[in-house]
């Protein structure tokens, strides 16, 4: 047993000698002071050993236990701070890391250009405004004044959650952001406020169009609503004028064209010349309606028409961007193609 322990410490502190790293130092801890190692094997051999020999070979036992441990504590120390950790440069955490690639995450192009246009429409003083995807009828179109014949009411041309032949007033996905427009007036008044009223509210909105170039089931609409005193046709034509040159830039062309709503009386659609692929003419591409509020309208949600008038219109998000961003076909926008929504 002594001559076991003297060898044990020996072949220890030799192999400890030899030592360059922290990989090196581990495992000779793991060989010699582990829970497995040599010393811990040593141990339950002393109760082999003669009684009278016993207390002379356990204190050698111990010798060699702190031996080495004292040798390991040297040996750690001489190879740095830390001991266990490897030599070379100390690593700072606070360092940015190393971006290993290029495909990083950015906004969908229409949440970029629904943010664009509401920053265009904040500094001209309109506040956002939102309301229910699914709605009735009553705000879809009743108040909208847009009378039960309408073929805009035709379950054909309208999600219908509920049936409009068994329901008084039945439920469907909203087929214009105009609906916000009601919940607005509606909410000032309610509450005892009074005109002005300046908002805009974008959103989805749902008609069951057969998917094309220019159509899609499922779109954006921008929704505008200006109501105060005086308010007339040339205060509407000079703020879309605004909003198309903050937009895409001074030289926008616009026109408006005479046309009809139900819920807007004069009404006019809004044009502007776009070239829609690169290198394409600019030619006429309608983005949206626009005009001064019905009467109608503003009687069915409470405001007097002979003290207040306002305007509105309402543009396809989906159209702007297509027109800005030179994007020919509206079915890219909901592709996901990876190669398409790295080019813009």
């Amino acid at each position: 047993m002594r001559q076991m322990l003297d060898q044990l410490e020996s072949e220890g502190l030799e192999q400890l000698e030899g030592v360059q790293d922290a990989r090196q130092l581990e495992a000779w801890r793991i060989a010699f002071l582990g829970s497995k190692g040599r010393l811990r094997q040593a141990m339950p051999m002393l109760k082999d050993v003669p009684k009278e020999d016993k207390p002379e070979v356990g204190k050698r036992l111990n010798e060699v236990k702190q031996r080495l441990e004292g040798a390991f504590k040297q040996k750690k120390a001489a190879l740095g701070e830390g001991g266990g950790q490897p030599q070379g440069p100390r690593l700072d955490p606070t360092e940015p890391g190393i971006v290993e690639t290029r495909n990083l995450g950015r906004s969908h192009i229409l949440t970029r250009v629904r943010a664009e246009l509401v920053d265009v429409f904040a500094r001209m003083g309109f506040e956002v405004a939102e309301g229910p995807e699914l709605e009735d009828d009553e705000h879809n179109f009743v108040k909208l004044n847009i009378p039960a014949d309408h073929p805009a009411r035709d379950p054909i041309d309208n999600f219908y959650v509920d049936d409009p032949a068994t329901h008084p007033r039945p439920r469907m996905l909203r087929s214009q952001t105009s609906t916000v427009q009601i919940r607005v007036m509606e909410r000032v008044l309610g509450s005892g406020g009074e005109p002005p009223i300046k908002i805009i509210s974008p959103g989805r909105v749902y008609r069951p169009d057969t998917v094309d170039a220019t159509h899609s089931f499922m779109f954006h609409q921008l929704e505008g609503l200006y109501i105060d005193r005086d308010v007339t046709m040339a205060d509407l034509k000079s703020t879309l004028l605004h909003f198309a040159r903050a937009y895409f830039g001074d030289d926008a062309e616009v026109r408006l064209r005479p046309s009809f709503f139900p819920f807007t009386e004069p009404s006019a659609e809004f044009d502007m010349k776009i070239a829609l692929a690169p290198g394409s003419e600019p030619d006429w591409i309608e983005l949206g309606g626009c005009g001064m509020v019905d009467p109608n309208v503003l009687t069915a949600c409470g405001i007097d028409p002979e003290v207040w008038t306002g305007f509105a219109f309402g543009f396809g998000i989906e159209r702007l961007a297509m027109g800005k961003y030179g994007i020919p076909d509206i079915r890219m926008l909901f592709e996901n193609d990876i190669r398409f929504l790295e080019q813009v």
